[in-house]
């Protein structure tokens, strides 16, 4: 028999299983995003397995687990009553995380108080955030793509301000603590009133994607709109089709901002226009999150992902689909890796970072919750994507670039639309197949794509120079929206 049961181990949160009979050669448990392995105990008539529910990933620290679903696997050796344990545990709050035990799988969650994480909970929350009166701190609330990931364009601002205004408090808003924050900031998860008294008490918000949830802007709060890439496919009141509920939606979302933050003159054009940002300040600026594209040569990055200096890295990075949740099935990544004799990275697009799972092969490593997508790119030598603004900030490397497009007709003409033909601008070689991709990868000269290379630079990119953070935050405090003291 077995038995299981939560523990605190100095703070932090344990599963412990114990059973009779001769010790198993491994117990783990494995989630979408996360593997820990237990630490095994005992030699004689009884075992016992000690399974922390924190890991550490890519050389960070140990975090809790991220939310999700874990299966519990036990590798009997001789044992013969090694079996997952029956017993159930209810909902518990342990540091870090909340977790639940059903009698085959273990839940976690984010660490918010039950009293709080449901429809009345958040209710009041909400309806105590829309009417607080507290005054504003000479703090930012910084989120990346709702909570999901601390990066992107929010975190090299987190970066510059830390440096130039140390005085300033920085909240990030989380989904649970499975996210790496920078140093020095307090992280805050999504729902809890602690998330809510930031969020009001807040002078700056600095922001990649749509404000979610109720929204009540307090007198003299800002709120700067990064955005999250360069555009090819069509976006907001541009995409196919009127939907009044949607434009409403647009419009509501897009007065919530006081500034957007364009990487081109291109770029702001667009954005402007998709929602309706209209005479209002667009800061054309170049993206913060690609200063480090200009002094970082991968090195670092290689390191923490075990690969060595040597090696050939291929990233291969699509967008996300709108009529599916998880990572497109194109490419067989570990294929390509035996195809090409690289170690292939996959990095999903972070809509289907909760939903979907990683992928798994030798030479392949899923980078999808790596934090700093720029890091990435300086540690890579070509990328494989096919309609994701990455694009854009790959071509400040100036290294090669193919694009995997088995559904461009159907993205192109039902899901999306495109701003530009790809065909006739991309930067390197168009393919529907992985077959075609790999003879291209093999076989085709990037020289030959040189013309276009450089075009697209001078189009896309030209204002990407390592300094895009250090203008921005300059301006955040010029103009008042924190203070540097």
């Amino acid at each position: 028999m077995t038995d299981v049961r939560f523990l605190h181990d100095d703070g932090r949160a344990v599963l412990e299983i114990s059973g009779t009979g001769l010790r198993p050669t491994g117990v783990t448990l494995e989630g979408p995003r996360a593997r820990v392995t237990a630490r095994l105990h005992g030699r004689g008539r009884t075992w016992r397995a000690e399974l922390p529910l924190r890991a550490a990933r890519w050389g960070g620290p140990e975090l809790p687990l991220p939310t999700g679903e874990y299966r519990l696997r036990i590798e009997p050796g001789e044992a013969t009553d090694a079996a997952p344990p029956a017993a159930s545990l209810p909902l518990t709050q342990l540091p870090g995380l909340r977790a639940e035990w059903d009698g085959r799988r273990l839940r976690v969650g984010p660490p918010v108080d039950p009293a709080y994480d449901s429809g009345e909970g958040q209710a009041a929350l909400e309806r105590r955030y829309a009417t607080s009166r507290q005054p504003l701190e000479n703090a930012v609330f910084f989120e990346s793509f709702y909570g999901r990931t601390a990066g992107c364009n929010p975190l090299a601002i987190d970066r510059e301000l830390a440096r130039v205004a140390p005085a300033v408090t920085r909240y990030w808003s989380v989904v649970d603590l499975s996210v790496h924050v920078p140093p020095g900031v307090v992280a805050v998860v999504e729902g809890s009133p602690e998330w809510w008294r930031a969020r009001a008490a807040s002078r700056l918000l600095v922001v990649n994607d749509w404000l979610r949830r109720k929204f009540v802007r307090k007198p003299g709060q800002r709120v700067l709109q990064t955005w999250h890439g360069t555009p090819l496919k069509r976006l907001a009141l541009h995409r196919p089709g009127f939907d009044p509920r949607r434009t409403l939606a647009v419009l509501r979302e897009s007065r919530r901002w006081d500034v957007l933050l364009a990487q081109s003159p291109y770029a702001a054009r667009l954005l402007s226009r998709a929602y309706a940002f209209l005479r209002r300040p667009v800061w054309i600026e170049g993206y913060p999150r690609n200063d480090v594209l200009q002094t970082d040569d991968g090195t670092a990055t290689r390191r923490a992902l075990g690969i060595g200096a040597d090696e050939r890295v291929l990233l291969y990075a699509p967008t996300w689909r709108d009529d599916r949740e998880a990572i497109v099935d194109f490419l067989d990544p570990s294929a390509l890796a035996r195809a090409t004799d690289a170690v292939v990275l996959v990095r999903g697009h972070t809509r289907t970072l909760h939903p979907g799972e990683d992928s798994r092969g030798p030479r392949v490593i899923d980078v999808t919750g790596y934090p700093d997508t720029a890091r990435l790119l300086a540690a890579s030598d070509a990328l494989i994507t096919d309609y994701s603004s990455v694009m854009f900030d790959f071509a400040i490397t100036g290294k090669p670039m193919y694009f995997l497009v088995p559904d461009l007709e159907h993205y192109r003409g039902e899901l999306r639309g495109f701003y530009f033909d790809l065909l006739d601008a991309a930067p390197g070689p168009v393919v529907r197949s992985q077959d075609d991709l790999e003879r291209a990868i093999a076989e085709v000269d990037p020289a030959i794509f040189r013309e276009r290379y450089e075009r697209f630079q001078r189009v896309f990119v030209a204002r990407e120079d390592g300094r895009a953070a250090e203008r921005v935050v300059a301006r955040l405090l010029d103009q008042g929206f924190v203070d540097r003291y």
